[in-house]
């Protein structure tokens, strides 16, 4: 029926009014409309087909015979026991092989190429970055992309399912990790380290939606401090960490909402929820940032077995939210619930230690205390955090973190309490790239400071030996440089100005004669004659001084 009304018009005559099921059909018209519906590859077939079927001659004068003709000559065409089938098949083949080899690769869902500027703005965010960490003493660490698959299993909750597992290759099961955390506790653990504070930048793999700022394949960044400390002291020093980092990235406003574990599994007793289930409603109260209480409570009842007072009231605490010092008083007000309950008042007065010492280091401005951040991950058990970007892009959390005294134990060895903060660097690219995009700033993909350039005549044949002597003094004089040859210096000075290049070193047939260099200014387009054995010192002169 799709090729009748596509093609209508030339199997049954220009203008031709069908009747089909009772309706009149103008087949002209509908063969314009659905021409634009057919994918790249269709047309031949559907020219072979018409072919065909223009080849059971139709009569110009009974149109209800033709189509009977044209109705049974493609039902041959689709039946295997007909030599018409064979044909049809083997144009369909050779369409198909024909756009498989023209056909362009794509990339898997959820990745992403780097061009040359993300590249440029990746490595800058990725130098601030290694540098506030080292600032703070943090010593580089590397682990394998894939662990054992047993090493990941049980540390994340309800977000395991997002673990990529490879393919059983007859040997040990695997997977990608997840995160930078678990290989972390796991080295401490198969090395029996008692105290190791480590930086690691290194991509993750999760099986993940991909959105706006959301990937299957992305870097994290990770600063960690294991070992035995003073009381609340490695906490502070990661959450300075953090607002060193975003200030230092100059990404733009934001906060970082902050919260304690035992703190809200305190309000969840208090609440009436039974301790099974601390974690999988942690998972719920996790969703709020993205839905209304009323899709959580619905979560938490339904799904999860709460009754519905008891949602309610887990309601009223999670709409807290507020200055660290003003709430943390709030809450541990003469009468408070949290202050009769032992684990939550234990988190309180942690809470009260981080918050002074935040307060003194002159960052608490940037916190905020949020009795609804939850964290979905099973292993934290003290403080948890999380940085979210206040610009216009919509890119969600941009770093999170907290303490989780008992992961590096789950390894079968002692107990190595640790707290760490995780920045999501794609999300800061997204948002510096926006940045850049609204500030029309223009990106240089290179960091080249000298273009030598060498000009041959018409008559004159290129000499690479030449190229080779100018420019390997400046790269063993630590210079970043370039080269290029060309008929025309006019050609240079584009290459220098579509790439940024500040300065450029011209050599031309006059100065090989005198033994000279002209140095090029880009930027002023003046030049100046320099002694061939005096180009160093007047470049590196140039360089100081721009």
């Amino acid at each position: 029926t799709a090729v009748i009304s596509l093609k209508g018009t030339e199997l049954l005559g220009d203008g031709s009014k069908v009747e089909i099921n009772g309706m009149n059909t103008e087949t002209e018209k509908k063969s314009e409309k659905k021409k634009k519906l057919l994918g790249k590859g269709t047309e031949p077939i559907v020219q072979f087909i018409t072919d065909r079927l223009k080849s059971s001659s139709p009569d110009a004068g009974d149109v209800s015979a033709n189509l009977g003709r044209i109705a049974e000559n493609l039902r041959s065409l689709l039946d295997p026991r007909v030599p018409a089938f064979v044909d049809f098949s083997e144009k369909i083949k050779e369409i198909v092989e024909s756009n498989e080899t023209g056909r362009l690769p794509k990339l898997p869902k959820g990745t992403r190429d780097f061009a040359k500027e993300q590249m440029t703005v990746r490595e800058k965010a990725f130098s601030v970055i290694t540098e506030v960490f080292k600032r703070h003493g943090a010593m580089a660490l590397d682990t394998p992309v894939f662990e054992l698959r047993e090493t990941l299993m049980g540390k994340y909750g309800e977000d395991s399912k997002l673990i990529y597992d490879l393919a059983d290759q007859g040997g040990e099961l695997c997977s990608l990790r997840y995160d930078l955390t678990v290989p972390f506790a796991r080295y401490v653990a198969m090395n029996g380290l008692t105290s190791f504070k480590r930086y690691q930048i290194a991509k993750v793999y999760r099986r993940d939606n991909p959105s706006k700022g959301r990937y299957r394949e992305f870097y994290q960044c990770d600063f960690d401090v294991a070992g035995q400390f003073d009381k609340m002291g490695p906490d502070f020093e990661v959450i300075k960490i953090l607002t060193e980092l975003l200030d230092e990235l100059n990404i733009g406003d934001y906060e970082v909402k902050l919260n304690h574990r035992k703190l809200l599994d305190g309000m969840l007793d208090i609440c009436g929820v039974p301790p099974e289930k601390f974690r999988t409603i942690c998972s719920s109260i996790d969703k709020l940032d993205k839905q209304s209480f009323e899709q959580v409570k619905r979560e938490m009842v339904e799904e999860k077995g709460l009754t519905a007072e008891t949602a309610n009231r887990i309601g009223t605490f999670v709409k807290e939210r507020g200055s660290p010092l003003e709430l943390l008083s709030k809450l541990k007000q003469e009468g408070s619930e949290f202050m009769r309950h032992e684990g939550s008042k234990l988190a309180l007065d942690e809470l009260d230690i981080l918050f002074k010492a935040l307060d003194k280091a002159k960052c608490i401005g940037k916190v905020v205390f949020d009795l609804s951040l939850a964290r979905g991950l099973d292993y934290y058990t003290g403080m948890i955090f999380e940085a979210v970007f206040k610009g216009t892009a919509q890119v969600g959390s941009i770093a999170a973190g907290g303490r989780y005294d008992n992961l590096i134990g789950m390894f079968g060895t002692k107990q190595v309490p640790a707290v760490g903060v995780s920045l999501g660097i794609e999300r800061v690219f997204a948002i510096m790239e926006q940045n850049q995009k609204d500030q029309k700033q223009v990106i240089r993909a290179n960091e080249t400071e000298v273009l030598v350039g060498i000009v041959f005549g018409k008559d004159e044949d290129y000499d690479l030996s030449l190229a080779a002597e100018v420019v390997n003094e400046l790269w063993s004089a630590k210079i970043k440089a370039e080269y290029v040859m060309a008929k025309k210096a006019m050609k240079i000075f584009e290459r220098a100005e579509a790439t940024g290049i500040p300065f450029a070193v011209m050599v031309g047939g006059d100065e090989r004669r005198e033994g000279i260099v002209k140095v090029r200014d880009m930027k002023t387009r003046t030049e100046e004659k320099v002694p061939r054995d005096r180009m160093i010192e007047e470049v590196l002169q140039r360089l100081r001084n721009s």
